[in-house]
């Protein structure tokens, strides 16, 4: 089964792509159905039913908003799930190494071998809302900025909106977080709780990551001024040398707690989605998912 959205960015804008895509698959040899979603967290129940009914492998064609919904309806089965990049920034196709362009992904899907991977679960407080997620949690800075974004401008510029809602934030003082893990407290502006290297398509922020990991690489961002701080922080990480720049640090943990001061309204997204608001926390769920994964993937990890 391939489950699309028809509100992603590229099958949006891309007239006919999910039958062109079917095409491919089926002159690669494999059988497949479209299954469209139906509107907001559709994703995941529409993966549950076709489970139930038979399905032995999820395709994902869509952004990595789309996985992510259907995270809750393959989780801790059996079925394999790979991704069809049609997205925005299309984060776990680059990580995995297909790349954003669907056609190659397709070429690619034969090579790939089914391997057991954790998830992350984010759990917000109050009301006990969880959510699972593949690729990263970020709480603070950049969840902001998916907070504020403007949707029908993604629709129309894609990942420049993501640039735009940044620049808008320059200005902005940023509200503290503190940050609990491995026994220590600490306090940033914006905690990146990542299980990939790729951030947003082009960056690499998180170094020694992989999705078969069982920890989160932690990258903690000190500073209330994104204009003195955070350019700052943008440069370092597009040089390749972010770990030797003063305000950022990084370390490994299976579990993180997540705190704010009274009087401040503090986002978390995941995999690139709003998800919350401060307190919460994130943990490693082992052996939650399979996923499939070109072999030279783990080597390169």
């Amino acid at each position: 089964m391939m489950i699309y959205n028809p509100a992603a960015g590229g099958v949006r804008w891309r007239r006919g792509l999910p039958g062109r895509v079917k095409e491919a698959l089926h002159a690669a040899g494999h059988g497949v159905t479209l299954v469209p979603t139906e509107g907001p967290a559709s994703a995941g129940r529409i993966a549950k039913e076709r489970i139930q009914a038979g399905a032995d492998l999820i395709l994902s064609l869509g952004g990595d908003g789309t996985l992510n919904e259907i995270l809750p309806g393959v989780a801790h089965t059996q079925v394999p799930v790979g991704v069809i990049p049609a997205g925005t920034a299309n984060v776990l196709a680059r990580e995995l190494g297909f790349g954003p362009n669907a056609f190659a992904a397709v070429k690619r899907l034969g090579e790939c071998v089914p391997r057991r991977v954790p998830l992350g679960l984010l759990k917000c407080e109050p009301g006990g809302q969880e959510r699972y997620f593949l690729l990263m949690a970020g709480i603070g800075f950049d969840a902001h900025i998916v907070y504020q974004l403007n949707l029908p401008l993604k629709a129309r510029l894609g990942q420049a909106a993501y640039w735009l809602g940044s620049l808008r934030q320059l200005f902005r003082k940023l509200d503290e977080l503190d940050v609990q893990a491995n026994g220590g407290t600490f306090r940033c502006t914006f905690a990146l709780a990542s299980r990939v290297k790729n951030y947003a398509g082009y960056l690499q922020i998180a170094r020694r990551v992989s999705l078969a990991d069982p920890e989160f690489e932690l990258v903690l961002f000190e500073g209330v001024s994104p204009l003195r701080h955070y350019l700052k922080y943008l440069a370092a990480v597009a040089a390749g040398r972010a770990s030797n720049v003063k305000g950022m640090h990084f370390l490994h943990a299976g579990k993180l707690t997540f705190s704010r001061p009274a009087d401040a309204c503090i986002y978390v997204q995941v995999d690139g989605e709003y998800a919350g608001r401060l307190p919460a926390s994130v943990e490693m769920v082992p052996d939650a998912l399979t996923l499939l994964i070109p072999p030279g993937y783990l080597d390169r990890a």
